[in-house]
């Protein structure tokens, strides 16, 4: 019988509840290291995560500077690449424009040249033509006076009268030739 009681009484303890001292006990033990842990540790750890905060923060504010200059920079660059490439097409732009003044002014240069030779070449062609005519005019007088001396049985050789009987003989000759024309 003592034995059924003995069976009895622990079957009347539940085996998930534990007895009361160890209750009272492990109350107590905890309530100690929770004590402990939260003057200790917890305020080690709330100081590491404030620093990791603080430090994250830092990180973010300094990642945001940085990226507002970096775009900042962009910007500048942006601007003085427009500036340079409108440069570069105002001094293209003028080059063109030289260039068209230059050719124009070779142009000019070049039929300036052109006309004074044209000019210089018809000059020495008048020039030529009044020699080859004077020389002409000489030669058919000569011819003339002693084609006409043979003709005539006389000699013609008075000069004042035969270059004045020649002169008018051509001029007759170039009035019949422009007659003609």
């Amino acid at each position: 019988m003592n034995q059924l009681v003995q069976l009895a009484a622990e079957e009347a303890e539940n085996p998930l509840i534990p007895p009361i001292p160890e209750l009272v006990i492990g109350l107590i033990a905890f309530v100690i290291v929770f004590g402990f842990l939260a003057k200790k540790l917890l305020p080690n750890i709330n100081k590491v995560l404030e620093e990791r905060g603080k430090a994250i923060e830092g990180a973010i504010e300094e990642a945001d500077a940085a990226r507002t200059e970096a775009r900042s920079v962009l910007e500048q660059y942006k601007a003085q690449l427009a500036e340079a490439r409108h440069e570069a097409a105002r001094l293209r732009q003028e080059a063109q424009e030289q260039g068209a003044v230059i050719l124009q002014e070779m142009r000019e240069e070049g039929q300036r040249q052109r006309d004074e030779i044209v000019a210089a070449g018809h000059a020495q062609i008048e020039a030529d033509r009044k020699a080859a005519a004077a020389a002409l005019r000489q030669d058919v007088g000569k011819l003339a006076t002693d084609l006409a001396g043979k003709l005539v049985g006389e000699s013609l050789e008075d000069h004042a009268r035969q270059s004045g009987t020649v002169d008018r003989f051509l001029d007759e000759l170039e009035a019949k030739a422009e007659a003609v024309r």
